[in-house]
């Protein structure tokens, strides 16, 4: 059974949809990407996902009940300004399951702690948070995220601003959450980063071309790449890994 159902869903601002009407499932340890040029919309969908936007048209059921998401935005919108620990920042992920006018107990500390162990970020805990590199305030905020003991994860461009092999391991982090059950959303401009790491594709170019959805090795083609970006995409296989590029305009 699914986690959550978009039937038919458009996303958008003020009544104008961005996108063509969506259809997906996502269920328990799903892997999913979703793709596409900058400004195409990705993190308009997630936002509404998430419950931030309210759909312009269709449906967003929960089969169950509604989902706990744990959300991770990208690092471009998060203030780093504010006098907090990496502790403190990790248990604001707490927050919603402590209630209003609640402190946090025992638990949520001995939870904060845990999700900062599982990103390898714990003996950072005490150092502030505006202190910290690019990639060790990323995987706090993952740590955030996970401390919300979520059942779906949703992060946006993770990787952004990474050398290759921080980019690896955040992304082999990541996928690793699936093994307990997560649903993991991966929202990033870089088709090459994601498509090792997911199952499922959603493939967007804007208001004007279907969303594509579907598995990512049925979606992950040249002809599809080409037609979604409007120029000629290659895709190779290197040592078990899809290398992603676009070829030269020919003249």
């Amino acid at each position: 059974m699914s986690l959550v159902d978009l039937q038919a869903v458009e996303v958008g601002y003020h009544g104008t949809a961005v996108l063509p009407p969506i259809s997906l499932g996502i269920q328990a340890g799903d892997a999913l990407g979703i793709v596409g040029p900058n400004g195409s919309g990705k993190t308009t969908l997630v936002r509404t996902l998430l419950g931030l936007l309210p759909p312009i048209a269709g449906s967003i059921v929960f089969p169950k009940q509604r989902p706990r998401f744990g959300y991770v935005p990208q690092r471009a919108g998060v203030d780093v300004s504010f006098p907090l620990t990496a502790f403190e920042v990790a248990l604001m992920g707490r927050y919603g399951l402590i209630g209003a006018g609640k402190r946090p107990g025992d638990a949520d500390v001995q939870r904060t702690r845990a999700a900062l162990a599982d990103v390898g970020a714990l003996e950072w805990s005490s150092r502030p948070f505006h202190a910290l590199s690019g990639g060790q305030r990323q995987r706090v905020l993952v740590a955030r995220a996970l401390a919300a003991e979520p059942e779906i994860l949703a992060l946006d461009e993770p990787t952004t601003g990474m050398d290759l092999p921080s980019e690896r391991a955040m992304l082999d982090l990541i996928r690793s959450f699936t093994k307990r059950g997560i649903a993991v959303i991966l929202i990033s401009h870089q088709l090459g980063a994601v498509a090792d790491h997911v199952e499922t594709l959603v493939l967007m170019a804007g208001r004007d071309q279907p969303v594509a959805v579907g598995p990512r090795v049925e979606l992950l083609t040249s002809a599809r790449l080409s037609q979604i970006y409007g120029r000629p995409i290659a895709v190779r296989i290197v040592d078990g890994h899809s290398v992603i590029f676009a070829e030269p305009e020919k003249s």
